[in-house]
């Protein structure tokens, strides 16, 4: 079956629907029974889970070696380390979220999700350096076509208390195409060839789906 990674999703992600319609029966419940001022801090509440589960269309950029931005967020990493997960140097680029960027996490490249590691762990700050090896984490490794291994992982935050992911062992998944989703404030980190060619900096303010943090080399 092909994948489309530009299918579009809600302008609200199905992730927060729960949480928005709660949010606002709790809110017009509380405005009805005792008024307006009283109610004015759910309504503050609605607004947050509003912006907070906003999920807009991204274009994907037509570079199949391009490693597409896998969340929004501010880049607090690039670096060479050790693979926790494939065991081997690597490059890394983090991207922290904080709770006011959009949560839905996007494939960085094109290929086959070759295994899936989920680790049960803290809820430290995840832009403190411990976050990578000791809060809750979901990794994919993903195999290129081309021979290339990518390990995408999904970190949990100080206040982000669940990590969605929607790929398993052995599925396809497309360049840009939205495969999880982390509940409030998190980071994303790569791990990527040494060959690669690192396109951002430290502190750069990145979107998901459209801008490209590192090129593949052939």
């Amino acid at each position: 079956m092909a994948i489309n990674p530009t299918a579009r999703h809600p302008i609200l992600a199905r992730e927060g629907w729960v949480h928005i319609v709660l949010s606002l029966l709790a809110a017009g419940g509380v405005q009805y029974y005792f008024g307006t001022v009283a109610a004015a801090p759910l309504w503050v509440a609605v607004l947050f889970m509003l912006q907070f589960f906003r999920d807009p269309h991204r274009k994907v950029p037509a570079e199949p070696l391009g490693i597409i931005c896998p969340a929004d967020g501010k880049v607090i990493k690039v670096d060479e380390v050790q693979d926790p997960y494939l065991d081997r140097p690597a490059k890394r680029i983090s991207v922290f979220m904080n709770v006011f960027n959009v949560h839905a996490n996007r494939s960085p490249i094109e290929g086959k999700v070759a295994e899936r590691w989920y680790h049960k762990g803290q809820f430290f700050n995840a832009a403190l350096d411990k976050a990578s090896e000791q809060n809750e984490r979901n990794a994919l490794w993903i195999q290129t076509d081309e021979g290339d291994d990518i390990t995408v992982v999904q970190v949990a935050g100080l206040i982000a208390r669940r990590i969605l992911c929607y790929k398993q062992p052995g599925d396809r998944v497309g360049q840009g195409e939205r495969y999880g989703f982390i509940r409030f404030g998190s980071r994303v980190d790569l791990y990527l060839p040494l060959t690669a060619q690192v396109k951002v900096s430290l502190g750069d303010k990145v979107k998901s789906g459209t801008d490209i943090l590192a090129m593949l080399v052939h």
